[in-house]
Formats: structure tokens, C-alpha cells, sequence
């Protein structure tokens, strides 16, 4: 199957640590990069781990608080400099591009490239891109402001020609792509080869939900159901859930209680407090509610199956 695959780039809450940075992701699909917030350090990771920067066309950004898009200035300028020409996507709550403008302006950069802001708002939520193989939808979070998740959900994928029944069967270029859609072969003589022998069954669509900042609540449980792989933010162990709610923030357990609900097929938690050297506690409480949890690791890849 074609990669359908999440890097970790950052995984710290407000407050970085000597060893984990703020929050970033690398989405790969069909060797598209889809790059989801972009905290500090994000370039500096996108380098150690050899992900081609330019690579990046669609840049999502869940909120306007420093910890998620404080690295997208350097990394607008890096790609300046290295000559980027190709537009680049930004899907942001409102404000984002009067902060780069500003910043731009006061630093009389002028980019060689085109950015295209796309504001997401109450009036925008739903899908906010598409093409052929992917679409991806907004997930209100509730957040002290306004904030975002982000639904990345796979097209039905066409069927898998097997090639040596193409040399077998003689069949046309021309021909491949009907056969992709389920169509049957007919040869130079008028033979009818079926699809199902010329074809195997494609893998079924896979489903990444990105739950950013958000106090506990269920509204968007139903928008990610049964997802493949969901992110879910879990920045306190339930010893401080009154922290968690001052701050809309969610426990680890709070976390695995949405995946739970939510018939996810595997949980990976992240935006971790500083105050946790050991992430033990986090994973300990959220595997006791939902065993299918995992930490988020900078610089590890999670295959979405």
C-alpha cells in the first residue's frame, strides 16, 4: 500500500525541555507532505530527521498560541532562501497572516513564493481541502481561543492491477486505468478477461484524527470515530485534572476516555507538560482505560493501518 504515515516532530506543551521541543507533525501520505503545526524548532527537526523541506505544500496550524506556530516564520524564510518558487498552503484561525505580514514588513523580507492563507472559522468549519486521493475536515476543539483539530481521511483507492497480467494479457496502457476502476479486459480477439482476475483488492481508506488543545469534552467524538491512528493531546496525569480544566487542557486519562469512545484503532498521546521528566504516569493512566496507547516520540514514525 502507498505510505500513510505520521512523524513526530515535537510533542512538548507551552514549555519546551532540554529533550522534547513544541508541537509539530510531518502527515505522509502518498509521499505528500502534509506538515500540522509548526512550534519552535520545527525546521531544526525537519533537518536532523532529512525530511526535504520543500516538500511541504500544506502547512495546518490548530491555534494561534506560540507552542504551534512560532516556527513557521523561520521555516517561510528558510524556504525563501532556498529558492522555493511553488505556492505554499496555510490553513490557520484567523490572524495568522497579519502576524507574518507584520513580521515580514518590519524585515522588509519579500518572498520569491506565493503563501495562500486559508482562515478557518466558524463559518469554514467542514472540509477544508480535497483532491483526489485525500480530504481534510476541521474538528472544533474547546480551547481558551479559538482552535482546531484536523480530520486527514483517505479516498477509496483504486484497484491493484497484477503485473504480470498485463505481460499475460498484452494489455494497452491506454486500457490500465478502467481496469483500476473495475473494468474488465477485452483482448484482440474478443476474449473477456474479468476484473477479478486481472486486479487485486484495494487496502481500505485509513482515517488520522489530530486532537489538539482542548479542555475534556465529547462533541467531537462522533467526528472521529473509528479512526485508524488518533493524536490526542494529554498534557497532565490526573493527579492535576483541575489544572487541566483551568487551563483547557485534557489528561492522559481524559485522552484514552475519548479514544475509548471513540472505537479508535490506536491512540498516541502528546503536548506533554514539562513538569514530566518520566511519561510513564501519562501512559500508565491511558493504557488503563484504552490498552491501544502509545507516546508520542520525537523523531518516531507511526504507520496509520
Amino acid at each position: 500500500m502507498h505510505p500513510f504515515e505520521l512523524t513526530i516532530l515535537g510533542c512538548s506543551s507551552a514549555t519546551p525541555t532540554s529533550s522534547r521541543h513544541p508541537t509539530a507533525q510531518i502527515l505522509n501520505q502518498h509521499e505528500r507532505y502534509f506538515l500540522i503545526d509548526c512550534g519552535e524548532a520545527t525546521q531544526i527537526q525537519l533537518r536532523k530527521l532529512k525530511i526535504k523541506i520543500q516538500r511541504i505544500d500544506h502547512v495546518f496550524i490548530s491555534h494561534l498560541h506560540g507552542d504551534h506556530y512560532l516556527g513557521l516564520p523561520g521555516l517561510l524564510g528558510t524556504m525563501h532562501l532556498l529558492g522555493r518558487e511553488k505556492e505554499l498552503h496555510v490553513y490557520s484561525p484567523p490572524g495568522l497572516q497579519e502576524i507574518i505580514n507584520v513580521s515580514h514588513y518590519h524585515s522588509k523580507t519579500h518572498l520569491k513564493y506565493k503563501i495562500v492563507f486559508h482562515v478557518i472559522d466558524e463559518n469554514s468549519e467542514g472540509t477544508i481541502y480535497e483532491d483526489e486521493k485525500l480530504t481534510i475536515e476541521t474538528i472544533p476543539m474547546n480551547h481558551r481561543i479559538p482552535c482546531y483539530g484536523f480530520l486527514f481521511r483517505e479516498k477509496e483507492n483504486l484497484r491493484n492491477v497484477i503485473k504480470e497480467k498485463i505481460e499475460e494479457y498484452n494489455i494497452p496502457v491506454q486500457d490500465i486505468p478502467d481496469i483500476k476502476k473495475g473494468g474488465d479486459f477485452v483482448d484482440s480477439d474478443g476474449k473477456r478477461i474479468p476484473n477479478s482476475e486481472l486486479t487485486t483488492d484495494p487496502g481500505l481508506p485509513r482515517t488520522y484524527a489530530y486532537c489538539s488543545d482542548t479542555v475534556y469534552n465529547e462533541s467531537y467524538i462522533e467526528k472521529i470515530r473509528n479512526a485508524n491512528l488518533l493524536y490526542h493531546e494529554s498534557t497532565f496525569a490526573s493527579d492535576r485534572i483541575e489544572r487541566a480544566k483551568e487551563t483547557f487542557h485534557c489528561t492522559a486519562a481524559e485522552a484514552a476516555t475519548i479514544a475509548l469512545k471513540a472505537n479508535v484503532g490506536k491512540l498516541i498521546i502528546g503536548h506533554y507538560s514539562a513538569r514530566y521528566r518520566d511519561l510513564d504516569i501519562l501512559l500508565t493512566e491511558a493504557k488503563q482505560i484504552f490498552s491501544n496507547t502509545a507516546l508520542s516520540v520525537e523523531g518516531e514514525t507511526y504507520t496509520i493501518v
